[in-house]
């Protein structure tokens, strides 16, 4: 759903030449980009975690809740538990391989992984008729999932609210983001709903970074097709504190002075620290529809990110792909910090088609709407061990 991918300004001003480069950075204008040999981490290996996949694929055509889904936002919870949050979402009835036209849908639902690794669904409604698990008070709209995340004892999760503007299945408008909080040990409660600023038509929340005494909160600003990176933080780790905007040189309180950080990015990413002075920033290629997942690194929170790198190319997205299928793509890169170190990263991408009606290619390969997740090993000379991370697979 991205344009062409665009020059971000912080690029244009590294191709300057180096004298006026070397004059910019004095003044503070911009950080200096390191060499590429002292920040990108060499990648060594990518390849399925199968073990997700399959334990996913299992309860999905298992009908017991959940069959298919978007987003694949995930966080770990108290007791061993872990929480995988989707957006868009396939409900029972299923056929497999298949599912029938009368298959349920909702905008958003939790899949909870027991101590055991036993899952259930979390949604909304009754079990007659399910619904979403969060619902906006306009039943026109619907909310659409961000970066789920356990901090401040409750399961906070952004949402970036929508409407219908047309009949398509791509037609819609953004009406702003909230965040939203839940009992971590009673996951159906109803979630309390706290409106985050929405004065520039910017999607908060597509990824949360505690780091310290703060909380970043990525967001997305969608303008003519482009997707451009916003930066802003709390203080501390409750995200209903007031925001604080990164404008390209310092901090503000104001919406207005938010500044974009770079270009190319797709509306789920993730932005994660490796160690000091090294973050990657995980998107599709140019943030469009595809295959390519790649990484960009940056020696701080707010870049500037250097040229793209690739990590994997899905093997189902177009013509070639498994499904043989020009109109399945891939989307929704991103990782799960809670199964990662900083040389082992585990990284979601979602499965979908550009044909989605009942009947149509979604429905004939149910496995489609399903993510799938991945392995990154990294390596190179800054490469360190850590503490290790909570198990993907049981």
């Amino acid at each position: 759903m991205s344009g062409p991918d665009r020059v971000c300004t912080l690029w244009a001003l590294a191709r300057l030449p180096a004298v006026v480069v070397v004059a910019a950075a004095g003044l503070g204008l911009f950080a200096p980009w390191p060499s590429s040999g002292d920040i990108d981490p060499a990648l060594v290996d990518a390849r399925p975690l199968t073990c997700l996949d399959e334990a996913l694929t299992a309860y999905g055509d298992s009908g017991r809740g959940w069959t298919g889904g978007d987003s694949t936002w995930s966080a770990a919870l108290p007791g061993g538990r872990e929480v995988f949050a989707f957006s868009d979402t396939f409900l029972p009835p299923i056929t497999p391989p298949t599912r029938p036209p009368d298959a349920g849908f909702v905008h958003n639902s939790l899949v909870l992984r027991d101590a055991d690794g036993h899952l259930s669904t979390v949604v909304g409604g009754t079990v007659a008729q399910p619904d979403s698990l969060i619902s906006p008070a306009d039943p026109t709209h619907w909310y659409w999932l961000g970066a789920a995340t356990y901090l401040d004892g409750a399961l906070q999760i952004p949402l970036t609210e929508w409407r219908s503007a047309g009949p398509g299945s791509l037609d819609v408008t953004f009406v702003g983001s909230s965040l939203a909080r839940l009992n971590p040990d009673d996951l159906h409660e109803p979630a309390a709903i706290t409106p985050w600023p929405r004065s520039r038509g910017i999607q908060w929340g597509q990824w949360v970074q505690p780091q310290g005494a703060r909380t970043y909160v990525y967001g997305i600003e969608q303008v003519a097709g482009a997707k451009y990176l916003h930066l802003a933080r709390v203080a501390g780790t409750d995200l209903r504190q007031r925001f604080s905007y990164w404008t390209g040189h310092t901090w503000s309180d104001s919406e207005a002075d938010s500044a974009r950080i770079t270009d190319g990015v797709s509306a789920e990413f993730s932005v994660q620290r490796l160690r000091a002075n090294v973050y990657q920033l995980i998107t599709m290629q140019d943030g469009a529809l595809g295959s390519r997942i790649t990484a960009r690194y940056a020696p701080a929170p707010m870049g500037p990110f250097g040229p793209a790198t690739l990590l994997y190319a899905a093997p189902q997205a177009g013509a070639s792909g498994s499904y043989r299928d020009p109109a399945v793509y891939a989307y929704n890169a991103h990782l799960h910090p809670e199964f990662s170190t900083p040389t082992t990263l585990v990284v979601s991408y979602n499965v979908n088609s550009l044909n989605t009606a009942p009947g149509s290619t979604v429905y004939r390969h149910s496995s489609i709407y399903r993510p799938r997740f991945i392995v990154v090993k990294l390596g190179g000379r800054h490469a360190t061990p850590t503490d290790a991370p909570q198990p993907a697979c049981r």
